[in-house]
């Protein structure tokens, strides 16, 4: 385990949702989910292994990675100079690319059923109302539970895409899109 993700998960132990960072293999389903993107957003880079995999699946598509932990942040630009790494809140970075045109395409690992009520239900909200603005768009998300990460409005609907078994624990791979 990263030195950083260590010292993050005892400084905010909600908002790190593993005790290790993703596999590989969790990491190339996530980013194989999100080809065809014009441009990807990823929420809750982490230690990077997601970064890593977008960047080698979609070369040339430009990359949002964000992380609000400062220590995970610093360490995801030095280690990817050429990502535009954003220190802040997902619910923020979400809010100010709405009206940005295009195909795009969140790749989220945060850790919807362990972050606090309030801040869940806000990131769920933005990105919700980011979802419906065009239907090209799509959320990929991961979860250690058999069901949906997340209750959604009915014009949006869940469709788990694979069970990715290498890795601790085994998790399940989703897609939310607005319904047509």
């Amino acid at each position: 385990m990263p030195v950083q993700l260590l010292f993050a998960m005892l400084r905010n132990p909600a908002s790190i949702g593993a005790v290790l960072p993703s596999s590989r293999t969790l990491a190339n389903a996530m980013a194989g989910a999100a080809v065809g993107a014009d441009t990807v957003v990823e929420l809750g880079a982490g230690t990077g292994p997601v970064t890593e995999a977008l960047m080698r699946r979609l070369p040339g598509v430009p990359l949002i990675a964000v992380e609000l932990q400062p220590a995970l942040a610093r360490r995801l630009q030095a280690r990817f100079p050429s990502v535009d790494v954003r220190e802040a809140a997902a619910k923020e970075v979400v809010d100010g690319l709405i009206e940005r045109p295009g195909r795009l395409v969140l790749v989220s690992s945060l850790p919807f059923r362990s972050l606090p009520r309030e801040v869940a239900a806000e990131t769920v909200d933005s990105i919700c109302r980011f979802l419906v603005r065009d239907r090209e768009r799509k959320l990929v998300q991961f979860t250690y539970q058999p069901r949906a990460p997340f209750a959604v409005p009915r014009h949006l609907r869940w469709h788990r895409r694979v069970v990715v078994w290498r890795n601790t624990p085994p998790a399940g791979v989703w897609e939310l899109r607005a319904v047509e």
